[in-house]
């Protein structure tokens, strides 16, 4: 599409609040969104937030400027749960983001607008950010692909942070080879797309063990249809993953809000503020034991995960939320926080509908540290096997 045809449907679809600013680049390369944590030259960087000031900006994050040599063209900066420190995108500011397949429901966050402008159509793809599953989350929701590489592979300077350790940018897209083609232009990563991907019959998957115990009966039959007669791997306990990353996150997120907290409370929302006073209760000994058990988990996970190219994990617990609608957050995070504690590449695909309707439920490829290209290739197989097995559209 032209930045013009995005823009027009963008205004088209205001109702989505997928968007907080629009630009007026032109272009004929890939029409793209960036979440409103990026430097964009020219376009003012809210974070989702009011406290900022409405400064544009001077200059490009690198990965902006990276994606402009490939010919990127910045379309606006999308929509967000505010200061990315959340997994809804209801952002009391600019608007909740709503679902493109059922409006009354949350995309997902923290990159919920970026989710909703790909599942919308529109943008070619979007950038999004990943600290607990702020990719993956809105990716599952919202029905499209999330790809989360291994931490520190795309540069994440000029960047708002939410966790410096944790944070991870990576694309939504419609499908696998456009969000593989979309890394290759936000990093150094070369040759993700193969002549020709394996058989899924040939590929060594897994499921980790009591991981899909506790799914909500929305998610549970698609779920069991992907992951019916995949052998089990034990993991270390989930819970474990989970509670390590958060206190990363809390420590490094308070220590970032900590003047903002004082100095200006009423400039958060509800929510966001209740996570930073929860956060700054915690522990600074707490934060420094979090991190030799990361180091710890990284190594088991991988010890685990040996045998097997990859592992196939649900990507929520429970479906998207209605807006307004009181949620446990352990729903949608629970199976996607773990690998930000391990730092590991994660892909997210739409799982096939038994019945063919329904919500969007996600699947996670887990990949081996550092091994996005191999993860590709899964990836590419995977989908299209999901393809093969959905029921042909009724006429």
């Amino acid at each position: 599409m032209t930045p013009a045809e995005a823009r027009e449907r963008i205004r088209r679809r205001s109702d989505l609040n997928a968007f907080i600013s629009l630009t007026e680049e032109e272009g004929t390369g890939p029409v793209v969104g960036v979440k409103d944590l990026v430097d964009v030259r020219g376009t003012v960087t809210t974070a989702g937030s009011r406290l900022l000031p409405e400064v544009p900006a001077e200059r490009d994050a690198p990965v902006i400027a990276r994606m402009r040599r490939f010919g990127c063209v910045v379309v606006g900066k999308t929509n967000l749960h505010e200061w990315a420190f959340g997994l809804t995108s209801e952002n009391p500011h600019y608007g909740p983001v709503r679902n493109p397949l059922d409006p009354a429901r949350v995309a997902g966050g923290s990159s919920g607008g970026s989710a909703a402008a790909v599942a919308a159509g529109l943008c070619d793809w979007a950038l999004g950010t990943d600290t607990g599953g702020s990719i993956r989350v809105p990716a599952a929701l919202c029905g499209v692909v999330g790809f989360k590489p291994t931490v520190g592979t795309v540069d994440t300077e000029g960047v708002v942070p939410l966790s410096r350790t944790l944070d991870t940018l990576g694309p939504l897209a419609p499908d696998v080879r456009s969000a593989a083609q979309a890394l290759e232009t936000m990093s150094e990563l070369t040759g993700l797309l193969p002549e020709r991907p394996p058989s899924r019959d040939r590929l060594r998957i897994a499921v980790p063990e009591g991981w899909d115990d506790d799914l909500r009966p929305e998610i549970e039959p698609a779920w069991r249809a992907v992951s019916e007669g995949l052998p089990r791997v034990r993991l270390p306990e989930r819970r474990r993953l989970v509670d390590c990353g958060r206190t990363i996150l809390f420590v490094e997120a308070a220590a970032f809000h900590r003047r903002r907290l004082e100095d200006h409370p009423d400039g958060f929302g509800a929510d966001v503020l209740a996570l930073l006073r929860q956060a700054a209760r915690v522990d600074r000994r707490e934060y420094r034991a979090a991190l030799i058990e990361q180091s710890r988990l990284r190594l088991e996970v991988e010890a685990a995960m040996q045998d097997w190219d990859a592992l196939l994990v649900p990507a929520t617990r429970g479906p998207a939320p209605r807006i307004g609608a009181a949620h446990d957050r352990g729903l949608l995070s629970d199976t996607t926080r773990p690998f930000n504690t391990t730092g590991q590449p994660v892909i997210v695909l739409p799982a096939p509908l038994p019945g063919g309707d329904g919500l969007p439920v996600g699947v996670q490829v887990v990949g081996h540290f550092g091994e996005e290209a191999w993860l590709v290739q899964v990836a590419l197989a995977l989908e299209a096997a999901f393809a093969a097995e959905r029921p042909a559209p009724s006429t």
